[in-house]
């Protein structure tokens, strides 16, 4: 009984210690969320390196100051795209990309102006210029040769159906190349129609906001469709973290999706850090290894980057 009067005392202490344990892990709970953003490497599967950002000799973004933003945000390789093509090659073959730990994997663009947006689909000289650079190659050890076409745009679906998006499709196809498309869920099927083996890579998964029910229809449909993210209606709520239903289907298609900058003009660039933080805050909401396959695996194994 003596015995049982001693301990009383120390049993008491231990229940209040284990209350209060609860209540500072309840407490710190946010923080510890907070603190999960995602850490691992990023691969930028949507950039431009356009001419209003460098041209060779001016302009506000040199080549030293974009790498310094990718350095900085742990992007480790980028799919380049720019208007002109000179912007890609630039990055691909200055020895300071390689020094600043990023791969490029170089895509020919079909805009050598912005004149050429509104009528790609049927310009015969677009599509010469599309086999010429391809035989022309990219200068530049690392980056090798080109690995893809566009970004392109299809502001009315039924262009999707031009000669030269058709041909260029087909051109893709034969030569193992995948296709950045700016374009609503229709021209997905209808491009897809033209080269069904293709690698189409859907950029900002339908700006137009097109519904997740029918975004995981397309992903079924064609297996090899993948979703680039930036700009996506929809995609986050509150606190900067995914909305469930997009939560839901990037579970449910884990190797289908990747993200991208889309520093389409200058003010992009100037707000990369930030960007780059979102990625990893609504990243740090998945599973770490879907977030890994998000955030670097799945541009890296399409392209083959290690």
């Amino acid at each position: 009984m003596a015995c049982g009067r001693i301990l009383k005392p120390f049993w008491t202490l231990a229940h209040r210690w284990r209350a209060q344990t609860a209540i500072f892990l309840i407490a710190i709970a946010p923080l510890a969320a907070e603190a999960a953003d995602y850490a691992g490497p990023l691969f930028d599967a949507h950039l431009h390196y356009n001419e209003e950002a460098w041209n060779g000799s001016v302009g506000p973004h040199s080549p030293a100051d974009v790498l310094a933003r990718m350095q900085r945000n742990g992007v480790k390789a980028i799919v380049a795209n720019s208007r002109p093509n000179d912007g890609t090659k630039a990055l691909a073959s200055l020895a300071q990309t390689h020094q600043a730990g990023v791969t490029v994997v170089p895509f020919i663009r079909l805009y050598r102006n912005r004149a050429d947006y509104d009528g790609w689909f049927r310009d015969e000289t677009i599509y010469e210029m599309v086999q010429a650079e391809f035989a022309r190659g990219v200068t530049g050890a690392q980056a090798g040769p080109y690995k893809g076409i566009g970004e392109f745009h299809l502001y009315d679906s039924a262009n999707a159906n031009g000669p030269v998006a058709k041909k260029l499709m087909q051109f893709a196809e034969k030569n193992q190349l995948a296709i950045l498309a700016h374009v609503d869920d229709v021209a997905i099927d209808l491009l897809m129609a033209h080269a069904p083996g293709a690698r189409l890579i859907w950029a900002h998964t339908g700006i137009g906001g097109a519904p997740v029910a029918r975004v995981d229809a397309l992903l079924a449909r064609y297996p090899a469709l993948m979703g680039e993210l930036s700009y996506r209606p929809g995609l986050t709520c509150d606190s900067g973290k995914l909305c469930p239903e997009w939560r839901a289907l990037l579970l449910k298609y884990p190797g289908r999706f990747m993200i991208g900058s889309d520093t389409w003009v200058n003010q992009r660039w100037q707000y990369y850090d930030e960007l780059m933080k979102g990625y990893r805050v609504w990243l740090g909401d998945l599973p770490p290894d879907v977030a890994r396959k998000i955030g670097w695996d799945n541009g890296a194994g399409l392209f083959g980057v290690k």
